[in-house]
C-alpha cells in the first residue's frame, strides 16, 4: 500500500520514522512519500520536502515566510492527487496538517488518518469541527484525550500507548550503570544530584536557567547537574555556570534522571520524562509580562494544567510555577518538599505510579501500525 505522511519538526520525523518501520513489518509492499526528515528518509521512500521548509515558529517568522509557507501547501496537494495515496497520515503540526486535511476531504476519496492528535484541547477547541469533518482516523498517545475527543466531542478516536514511556521503558531495561561509575565518568562528587532541565530552546534556558541554579543552589549538601539540550553548543550555557558550582553533561539526561534525588524541570515532555523515572521534581516556567500571562492562562487555556504530567493523571502531582508564580523562594521552598524527607515526595512517587499505569505498556508505533494496516485494507 501507498503512504503519505506530513511532518513539520524534529520530534514528528521520529515519530512518524518509528511508525514507518512498524508499516513495514506489518505491509511488506508498503510504498512511502513524505514531507519530512532525516529520520523518515533513513527508512527509506520518496522525501518531498524537509521539514526545516515547512516549519517557522512565532507570529513574525510565519508572516515573513507566508509566501514560501502557501506554495508548499499547494505542492502538498498537488503531489498528494498525482501520487493517490491508499492513505495520507499527517502527524502533530496542524497549522498546517488540518489545511491538508480540508483539501484532501474534499477533492478526493483518499482517508486521512492522524498521528499524533493535535492539543486543542488547550486551546483552539474550535478545530474540533474540522476535525470531524475532515480526519478519517485520529490516533492518540495522550490517554485523557479519549474522555476529550469522545466524551465531549463525540468523536471516537485510537489511543495507542505513549512514545515517552515505550522510550523511558526500553532505557530502564537495557541501562546497568551504577551511580558511583555514572559519577566518575562524568567528574561528579560523592553528593546527591539535583537535575537541572532548562528546556531545549536557547529562550527558554536564557528565561529559566539563572532562576533554577540560584534556588537549587541554595541547598549547599546537593550538587547540580545540568542536562544540556541537543543542538545547544556549551559555549551557550557558559555565562550561567561561570562560578563552576553547575556540572554540565551532554546527551545522557536518562543517566542523569536514573541517579538523580530531585529535579527542576522547564514545562514540556521534560516533565514527563522526570515523573517516568520516579524523580520527584518542581516544575516551572518564566513568562515575559506574567501578570498579563496569569489572566490569559485563566481565561483562554482549556485546561488547568501545563505539564504533561498533571495532565495525564488530572491531578496536580507536581508544583507549577508558571509566569506570576514563578519566583527564585517559590522553587527553593518547592524543592524542599520534594528532596529526601521533604513532605511532599513520596505523594508525589505515588501519583508518578499512577501516571505509569494510565499511559499502559503499548508501542504506539506498532499498535498504529496495525490498525492503521487493518483499516486500509478493509476499505
Amino acid at each position: 500500500m501507498k503512504y503519505y505522511l506530513i511532518v513539520g519538526e524534529a520530534s514528528g520525523d521520529l515519530h512518524a520514522s518509528r511508525l514507518m518501520r512498524a508499516l513495514r513489518e506489518v505491509d511488506d509492499l508498503a510504498e512511502f512519500r513524505f514531507l519530512g526528515g532525516d529520520l523518515m528518509s533513513a527508512v527509506g521512500g520518496e522525501r518531498v520536502r524537509h521539514y526545516r521548509e515547512l516549519a517557522y515558529m512565532g507570529f513574525v517568522p510565519v508572516l515573513l515566510h507566508l509566501p514560501a509557507i502557501f506554495r508548499n501547501m499547494s505542492m502538498c496537494k498537488r503531489d498528494i492527487v498525482e501520487w493517490q495515496p491508499d492513505v495520507v497520515i499527517l502527524v502533530d503540526y496542524p497549522g498546517f496538517n488540518l489545511d491538508i486535511a480540508k483539501y484532501v476531504h474534499s477533492h478526493t476519496n483518499i482517508p486521512v488518518y492522524y498521528y499524533i492528535s493535535p492539543k486543542i484541547w488547550a486551546w483552539k477547541e474550535w478545530r474540533i469541527k474540522n476535525i470531524k469533518r475532515d480526519v478519517d482516523e485520529m490516533f492518540s498517545i495522550l490517554p485523557f484525550e479519549v474522555d476529550f475527543y469522545e466524551r465531549k466531542h463525540s468523536y471516537p478516536i485510537h489511543y495507542v500507548g505513549n512514545p515517552t514511556a515505550e522510550e523511558v521503558r526500553q532505557f530502564q531495561e537495557s541501562y546497568t550503570e551504577t551511580a558511583s561509575a555514572f559519577r566518575l565518568r562524568h567528574g561528579l562528587d560523592g553528593r546527591p544530584v539535583i537535575a537541572l532541565l532548562a528546556g531545549s530552546r536557547r529562550q527558554e534556558i536564557k528565561d529559566n536557567l539563572p532562576a533554577m541554579i540560584e534556588a537549587a543552589g541554595r541547598f549547599r549538601g546537593y550538587q547540580l547537574v545540568l542536562a544540556g539540550a541537543p543542538g545547544i553548543p556549551r559555549e551557550y550555557y557558559a555565562p550561567y555556570l561561570r562560578d563552576g558550582d553547575v556540572a554540565l553533561i551532554d546527551n545522557d539526561t536518562y543517566a542523569l534522571l536514573s541517579h538523580a534525588a530531585a529535579a527542576v524541570v522547564t514545562s514540556g515532555t521534560a516533565t514527563l520524562e522526570t515523573a517516568l523515572f520516579r524523580v520527584p521534581q518542581v516544575v516551572c516556567y518564566e513568562t515575559p509580562l506574567p501578570r498579563v500571562v496569569a489572566f490569559l492562562r485563566r481565561r483562554v487555556l482549556k485546561v488547568k494544567y501545563v505539564s504533561l504530567v498533571n495532565l495525564v493523571d488530572g491531578s496536580e502531582v507536581v508544583r507549577e510555577l508558571v509566569a506570576d508564580t514563578f519566583t527564585v523562594d517559590n522553587i527553593a521552598r518547592e524543592l524542599s518538599l520534594v528532596l529526601p524527607g521533604g513532605a511532599g515526595r513520596e505523594r508525589m512517587l505515588e501519583g508518578y505510579d499512577r501516571i505509569w499505569r494510565k499511559l499502559g505498556d503499548d508501542c504506539p508505533s506498532q499498535s498504529a501500525a496495525h490498525i492503521i494496516y487493518s483499516l486500509i485494507k478493509d476499505r
